[in-house]
């Protein structure tokens, strides 16, 4: 990928012509085989078990990541500690990896005379849980699976300013038509990032979630809901003083009122997705 990018950057630098490049790594993703060199860098028993590590998620077939799944099949149930230390050892080898490659991609973009003036945004699609609640991949509703990382480097923006307003990934779409002067099409649903760049706020009260018919939830800047119908479960975490997730706090009876009010919004949010999974069983959970 790398290889390609710097051969398209050096055309670029022949070109007075706006270009576009949409590259998508493979990496991070299984297999995950680095170069043994970066596999050296992290002794497999000096690397951190997280703190909402567990042996086993208690619904985890029901959420459709049980045994059958072959992206959880890969490492053994009941999960251990060192089979975790393994698994990140591979997986923090072959993000640092990756790294030096985009590394040498902007290197390219430099050379190339345009950096100046390019625009580019990097994210994923989505984290692995490697260990984190009893998971190992991305098929969950959690922080570590879902919320990814997003740089904007371009004109005007300032470096190393953060900005906590919740986003989609789809909206980096219309921004880079409004980028190319692409007037918004109708039909597209997402949002441009220019007004976040410039101090506004989010046109998202909150994000919607799902994996197949297995799961939902829904995010606010305090709390995250989640919906497992198979398994008939609600559960809630406090994601200000709960970050990594720990605790469910849906059957605490003070909370109910918190599971209530997000339980309204979901399904609200499943009718502007043309979401009509059933969840009506869940509302008395």
């Amino acid at each position: 990928m790398a290889n390609h990018a710097q051969d398209f950057m050096a055309d670029a630098a022949e070109n007075d012509s706006p270009f576009f490049m949409y590259l998508a790594f493979n990496a991070p993703h299984d297999p995950r085989r680095s170069p043994a060199e970066y596999v050296g860098r992290y002794p497999a028993d000096s690397i951190l078990i997280p703190d909402n590590f567990k042996p086993h998620y208690p619904y985890a077939s029901e959420i459709g990541c049980g045994d059958r799944l072959r992206d959880e099949h890969i490492a053994a149930f009941p999960r251990t500690q060192k089979a975790i230390q393994v698994h990140r050892q591979e997986y923090y080898a072959i993000i640092t990896h990756m790294d030096e490659m985009i590394g040498r991609i902007l290197k390219a973009l430099e050379a190339s005379g345009n950096a100046e003036n390019t625009w580019i945004f990097f994210t994923a699609d989505h984290d692995l849980a490697v260990g984190q609640h009893g998971l190992q991949r991305k098929q969950n509703m959690y922080d570590h699976s879902v919320r990814v990382p997003f740089i904007v480097v371009g004109p005007g923006v300032d470096a190393a300013k953060k900005i906590a307003e919740p986003i989609y990934l789809q909206d980096v779409m219309p921004t880079t038509l409004g980028i190319a002067g692409v007037k918004h099409p109708e039909h597209v649903e997402f949002n441009s990032l220019f007004p976040l760049l410039d101090g506004a706020t989010s046109p998202y009260n909150s994000i919607y979630g799902c994996y197949l018919s297995k799961q939902r939830s829904i995010r606010t800047d305090r709390y995250k809901l989640l919906a497992y119908p198979d398994a008939k479960v609600l559960r809630l975490y406090d994601l200000q003083r709960d970050p990594t997730e720990r605790h469910d706090l849906a059957q605490q009876a003070k909370m109910k009122p918190v599971v209530a009010s997000l339980f309204r919004s979901l399904i609200a949010l499943q009718r502007k997705m043309n979401d009509d999974l059933e969840l009506s069983a869940l509302a008395r959970q």
